[in-house]
């Protein structure tokens, strides 16, 4: 049997879906990389690897999406690994640098700004310059709240805008899945939340950030309709950012 390609993004926030998969006998049934999200995403969609725990807003990009499992990183609120930082109030914000890691978080952003906070603004992806706020995602905002004047959680200013949950990352293949498979996968990630608190022993603590609080509180994991309906959303939304 040919082993299933499988990209992961390697964040503290899949450790539990990585450590149910390694826990389980469907490790011998697939070929793990660990990538950034942008990384994720261009692999399935140009077909290096069948499937991936992929940003939201690269689904469309990737031929023949379907979602694979009942399972993706999300929150209703507050996430506290996605931030817009800033030196000034979100209403003076005019430059903003992109994270090269996300293509969700980034979009996350524009949305927000114009069809929540209604400001136009300049975007940039150039790491050196100097802009008024950024975007920073994952491991690397751990403890940072405090270096800037403003910090925004998206998640928080999602459910602020529209009163849904978000969904950041999903379980995306780029063809069809056998469904004996897709079950053993699902039950292999229940697994791996399930033990939370193994994945926690592992990680390096931290005194100025919770990683209990955030594995077990500020993430959630279950693909649920009002987070679908969020995610149809919210590619909606990035459509009009096309035409505008």
């Amino acid at each position: 049997m040919n082993k299933i390609k499988i990209s992961a993004v390697a964040y503290t926030n899949t450790k539990a879906f990585i450590y149910g998969l390694e826990h389980s006998d469907i490790i011998n049934k697939i070929d793990l990389s660990l990538d950034i999200p942008s990384d994720c995403a261009a692999k399935v969609i140009s077909g290096e690897v069948d499937m991936g725990l992929m940003p939201v807003a690269a689904i469309p990009l990737v031929p023949n999406a379907n979602i694979v499992a009942d399972y993706c990183i999300g929150s209703d609120g507050a996430v506290n690994s996605v931030f817009i930082f800033s030196d000034v109030p979100v209403e003076q914000i005019k430059t903003l640098r992109l994270d090269a890691h996300s293509k969700t978080s980034n979009n996350l952003a524009k949305v927000l700004l114009k069809f929540y906070w209604k400001q136009e603004v300049q975007f940039t992806t150039d790491p050196s310059a100097n802009t008024d706020a950024i975007v920073l995602i994952g491991d690397r905002t751990f403890g940072k709240k405090d270096d800037y004047a403003f910090a925004y959680d998206m998640g928080q200013e999602w459910k602020n805008f529209t009163g849904l949950p978000f969904m950041y990352a999903a379980w995306v293949a780029n063809k069809e899945i056998d469904p004996v498979f897709k079950a053993e996968f699902n039950t292999a990630l229940k697994f791996g939340l399930a033990h939370r608190n193994d994945v926690l022993k592992d990680l390096p603590q931290t005194d100025d950030f919770d990683l209990e609080d955030y594995l077990y509180h500020k993430l959630q994991f279950e693909v649920t309709e009002d987070r679908t309906k969020a995610l149809q959303l919210f590619l909606g939304y990035i459509e009009q950012l096309k035409t505008q």
